[in-house]
């Protein structure tokens, strides 16, 4: 038993305080027993309720009647003494010190809890998707590692309410040093996903991490060691594990989404991944590879509708690049395209591409019809944002164009083709000096990306920074190896500038490429109307209406095209354009 110094009651062993007036309880005999050496209380409880502990308040009413015990002191002149005074201060202020450091430990704890647990268990909207580090020690294993990388993209950009970084976006952190925390305050997201591929033959190690950057906390690792053949099925379960570990909300048609097969042949998954990632370099001689790969991937696995998509999109890029045998490759284009929508036709990107095949073939309608079923399917897909915003340019819907070129640069701000369109809309307003900032930017992202060197050409030409105009085009030239996109910018501003001789030369090259079907008439029909020869421009843009070439689509947004537009000849010719 435990007794009270104070009030000589005693209690039960498991009580820490009295509960009169909350003086610590010893172990000892209990008062009375004539066995203690501690002094016995002088105060005697009698207002206390039978059965009832007295409390502090009844205790200094009966100091008045107090009855001294044999050999006792007073409780007043035990009070009276300094020493005890304190002593009895210091006893009653433990419960109230023990009972303080208690509510300031669980009001602590509550904020503590408050503070970091919401950040523990937020759901997570957005995540990136790092580009897997190539550790095989061989360049050929590139297409593994980026098209692994495109593929969970792809596949988690399915899941309507989730957030997830674009390629362009992420690609920029390929080979640099991983800081997730800086990458994620970059991209603006809560979870960042890194992984490492490793080729030996027909042997992968695919390591996997996933990080919640809010509180620094793993969610996920792992290594898969598997065969190359069973690439197709590791990438599905990644996918699925990273869904799974961030605890994504999923409705059935995001796990239908997540769980959709696009081919089970592993051979022509990677096939495609091959032409994906030559079709990324963006140049004429990795389009064309790009194009092998793609209908090799379709001839393997024919209900493949991925490399359909990509076969068409390789096709049309190959047309803009080449300037040639669009006669043919667009034909193919919308029938690989159809080919893709008949086995699927919920892929947005199939709707796109067959979207921008019609408007090359100047068939308008049908092309907006295309463009917006594939932003209903897809709002993510920042290519149709860029497509469709140039064709509401070709037709002088300049507002619904910016409100799509924007849209498309919120998906994805480092898409080089996205960048520089935004560029070409700030100089189609007039803000010459925006144009050129924004060119810059794009530059940044790649400095050898020529449409910016193009766009800074013309804006230095309108500010009469003319040597800096001449360097950016023939850095063009440089870049495209003198190709007719390159020989129709330097033919162009060669002329402006009064350098009729090096022009002159120019169209001679274009009409020569002409006729091998390596260069439109609009090709040809710039450099003439930088030579001030209109009529001669007007019958090189004659020669493409009548072969319906896809260059017309867009003439209205050429820049050499605009000491034109007030020409009658321009404005009917545009008006064949559309109404066809």
């Amino acid at each position: 038993m435990k007794r009270c110094p104070e009030c000589g009651r005693e209690y039960d062993n498991t009580m820490m305080f009295c509960l009169d007036d909350g003086t610590e309880l010893l172990y000892g005999p209990a008062s009375g027993s004539g066995v203690s050496d501690e002094p016995a209380t002088a105060i005697l409880h009698s207002t206390a309720a039978p059965g009832e502990a007295p409390t502090r308040a009844q205790i200094h009413t009966t100091e008045q009647a107090t009855v001294l015990l044999p050999g006792a002191e007073s409780r007043r002149g035990l009070d009276d003494m300094p020493e005890r005074r304190s002593l009895s201060a210091h006893r009653a202020a433990k419960p109230l010190i023990t009972l303080g450091l208690a509510l300031i430990v669980l009001v602590g704890g509550f904020f503590v809890y408050r503070y970091y647990k919401p950040a523990a268990g937020k759901q997570i909207n957005s995540i990136a998707v790092l580009p897997f580090e190539n550790n095989s020690g061989n360049a050929d294993s590139d297409y593994l590692s980026d098209g692994l990388t495109e593929t969970l993209i792809y596949r988690l950009s399915q899941i309507p309410n989730l957030k997830v970084s674009a390629r362009s976006l992420v690609f920029r952190y390929k080979g640099q040093q991983t800081d997730m925390e800086k990458i994620a305050a970059e991209l603006g997201v809560d979870a960042v996903m890194s992984g490492r591929i490793v080729q030996r033959g027909d042997s992968l190690t695919i390591s996997v991490d996933l990080t919640d950057v809010r509180n620094k906390k793993s969610l996920w690792g792992e290594q898969y060691e598997r065969k190359l053949s069973d690439l197709l099925a590791t990438q599905r379960e990644i996918a699925t594990e990273i869904v799974n570990n961030l605890k994504v909300k999923l409705s059935g048609e995001s796990e239908k989404a997540l769980a959709k097969s696009y081919t089970d042949d592993n051979e022509a998954y990677q096939l495609y991944l091959k032409g994906r990632y030559y079709w990324n370099k963006r140049n004429v001689e990795n389009i064309r590879k790009s194009i092998e790969e793609f209908k090799a991937a379709a001839d393997k696995d024919p209900k493949f509708a991925l490399a359909y998509v990509g076969l068409a999109d390789a096709q049309i890029l190959s047309v803009y690049y080449t300037r040639g045998s669009e006669s043919e490759l667009i034909p193919q284009a919308r029938a690989n395209a159809r080919r893709a929508l008949e086995i699927d036709d919920s892929l947005g990107e199939a709707h796109a591409t067959l979207g921008i095949v019609n408007e090359f073939s100047w068939d308008h309608v049908e092309a907006e019809k295309e463009f917006k079923r594939s932003i209903e399917l897809n709002p993510h897909y920042a290519i149709v944002r860029l497509w469709y915003s140039r064709f509401l340019r070709s037709h002088g819907r300049y507002d619904e164009a910016l409100a799509q070129i924007k849209k498309g640069y919120e998906e994805d701000s480092l898409s080089l083709p996205i960048s520089g369109n935004l560029a070409e809309i700030l100089m189609e307003q007039g803000d010459v000096n925006g144009a050129i900032e924004q060119n810059n930017k794009t530059l940044e992202i790649d400095p050898n990306y020529w449409a910016a060197h193009q766009g800074l050409a013309y804006g230095y030409l309108k500010l009469g920074r003319n040597a800096e105009a001449l360097a950016q085009v023939q850095k063009i030239a440089e870049l495209l190896n003198g190709d007719s996109i390159a020989l129709f910018n330097l033919g162009y501003i060669q002329a402006i500038l009064g350098n009729r001789a090096e022009a002159l030369s120019i169209v001679k090259k274009l009409e020569e490429k002409y006729v091998r079907n390596q260069a439109s008439g609009a090709d040809v029909a710039a450099v003439y109307v930088g030579l001030g020869e209109k009529d001669k421009a007007f019958e090189w843009l004659e020669k493409d209406f009548r072969s319906h070439a896809s260059s017309l689509a867009h003439m209205r947004l050429e820049i050499p095209f605009d000491s034109l537009r007030d020409d009658p000849r321009f404005v009917d010719l545009l008006k064949r354009i559309t109404s066809h």
